[in-house]
């Protein structure tokens, strides 16, 4: 196991930070609840957050102490996905995945601190370890043992309402889903190890400009390196930012800032204007690597009650275009809520993802794209859904769509334009629900997906794709 001397100063500094702004002669407030994190898309899959606590003490100076864990169980089944999964970029020839029978483990725990300083701002210090172990039907020789590598998943400290409301920020290893609630830019900063975790190293800062606009301001870093805090056999290293563009081959960093202007002027309307930039780097190799700087606006208007529509139109410097328009509704009765919608969403031929490679269009087919897992680009992709929530927490929502290139690179094999029909079906539902009221704290939820993918004249095959997944969430 390794510390890097960075990390050691950043946890110091934010320690001091915290017990300096703790200290303040203030009345304590109470404790906001932990926040979730935002899910990706309409049908994405939510994701496990740190529970409220087990441990809960406070003391009159204002601080209390939360404490809890969680476990994941899940069970993936797939086989004849297009791409080139698990592979490296292959110029002229597609290659489709075979049969994969997989179960993962994924225990995490959480602690974390919170004060009120009063004008100064509420603070939380929070730290998360997470480990991923897995038994591997086949392919056998990807199964590993608990602990199979523990890594520092979570470690930063977050302000709000500084000087009197002035400005938020957060600083450290933190999760980027949610960042600016760009979801399309901004899901996983270590795309390399699937879900196992989401984080990457940032200092981002949110000055509430008036009522009605925020300005915000970020820079982050995250590499890809033994030297981080691991604690496990270095031979099962799963790899964390490893993308496999044209011309990677090994170790990485990236890092990138951006500056976001968000404005809702009235009541049913909002909007943002971003510029974003990005570097990925081969750490062996820092001749190679990548730049990416992007240009954006996005709208939401709020058409009605039960109506609401998503717009935005992104550049990269490179040449390259994006560009997402849809629309969803939800009923607003009572019991039974049926929801639909539809979508259309534009990325041109050499798109660069930047951070949002993440399993927001499928889970199946984010093992498929051809510039890594999770590399979305090249596509035209309408998709049509719909579902309902009959109960607390149930609900059953279906879609699909057809996907076509928006360029005619050959890649897939075939000669044509169109990738396939996508389907897809997800049910999420709880197991057990705590009492909040009454001060339980145990909860199970879970999830059953299945994807299916009946490839076009794109690619050189006819074999539909298909993936299973069923999910256990323990929350302690």
């Amino acid at each position: 196991m390794t510390i890097p001397f960075r990390g050691i100063c950043f946890a110091s500094a934010a320690l001091a930070l915290f017990s300096h702004c703790a200290a303040a002669d203030q009345e304590p407030a109470a404790p906001k609840a932990t926040a979730s994190e935002p899910t990706a898309s309409e049908v994405a899959i939510p994701a496990a957050t740190a529970p409220e606590a087990v441990v809960q003490e406070s003391d009159d100076s204002g601080l209390s102490f939360n404490a809890g864990a969680d476990l994941r169980i899940r069970q993936e089944i797939m086989d004849h996905v297009p791409g080139n999964p698990y592979g490296g970029f292959r110029a002229f020839r597609f290659r489709e995945s075979g049969y994969r029978n997989h179960i993962r483990f994924r225990p995490r725990v959480w602690a974390e601190v919170k004060g009120d300083a009063g004008s100064a701002g509420l603070w939380t210090l929070y730290g998360r370890l997470a480990d991923e172990f897995r038994w591997n039907s086949r392919p056998a020789n990807r199964t590993t043992a608990w602990p199979g590598e523990i890594v520092l998943d979570n470690l930063y400290l977050e302000g709000k309402d500084v000087f009197d409301g002035f400005l938020d920020l957060k600083v450290g290893r933190q999760n980027l889903r949610g960042l600016c609630g760009l979801d399309r830019i901004f899901v996983d900063g270590t795309p390399g190890d699937g879900s196992r975790t989401l984080y990457t190293d940032m200092a981002s800062v949110r000055f509430h400009v008036n009522e009605t606009s925020t300005l915000d301001v970020f820079g982050l870093y995250n590499f890809d390196s033994a030297s981080d805090f691991r604690i496990g056999d270095d031979r099962h290293r799963l790899s964390s930012l490893s993308s496999r563009f044209p011309d990677g081959s090994g170790n990485q960093d990236d890092w990138g800032a951006g500056v976001v202007w968000g404005q809702k002027p009235v009541e049913w309307l909002e909007y943002q204007v971003f510029a974003v930039t990005k570097r990925l780097r081969e750490t062996q190799l820092p001749q190679k690597s990548r730049r990416t700087d992007l240009l954006g606006a996005r709208v939401q208007p709020r058409l009605s009650e039960t109506v609401k529509a998503d717009f935005d139109l992104m550049y990269q410097r490179c040449g390259e275009w994006s560009g997402f328009a849809g629309i969803d509704w939800k009923s607003s009765r009572d019991g039974w809520k049926p929801l639909c919608g539809a979508y259309y969403r534009y990325m041109s031929g050499k798109w660069d993802p930047m951070w949002g490679r993440d399993a927001i269009e499928s889970e199946m087919y984010l093992y498929g794209t051809h510039n890594g897992v999770g590399w979305w680009s090249n596509q035209h992709y309408l998709k049509l859904w719909g579902g309902v929530e009959f109960a607390p927490r149930h609900k059953v929502v279906v879609s699909t769509g057809p996907v076509f290139a928006a360029d005619r690179d050959g890649v897939g094999g075939g000669n044509g334009r169109f990738k396939g029909l996508f389907s897809r079906a997800l049910y999420t539902f709880p197991i057990w629900t705590p009492a909040r009221d009454k001060g339980e704290r145990f909860e199970i939820y879970g999830h059953v997906i299945a994807e299916l993918f009946n490839p076009g004249d794109y690619y050189d095959t006819d074999k539909p794709g298909y993936f299973f997944r069923w999910q256990i969430d323990f929350a302690f």
